[in-house]
């Protein structure tokens, strides 16, 4: 599993987890939206720790400076 995610994507996807977690516990997201939200949080902390996104592998994505092939 090679890194497909820069610095940048992975601060970015962090940025978006916190401000969903912020909404929730604030009240001001509740029911259908905060559960898919959630998800969606819990999936962008996961692969910006791992520097790793199974979609960008799918679509071929490399935001790494490194831009080697991913195969």
């Amino acid at each position: 599993m090679k890194q497909n995610m820069g610095t940048i994507d992975r601060i970015i996807r962090t940025a978006l987890a916190l401000v969903v977690a912020i909404l929730y516990f604030t009240g001001n997201i509740s029911g259908l939206a905060a559960i898919i939200l959630g998800v969606f949080a819990i999936v962008f902390l996961l692969t910006s720790m791992v520097s790793f996104c199974p979609l960008y592998a799918a679509l071929g994505i490399n935001t790494t400076k490194n831009k080697e092939k991913i195969s």
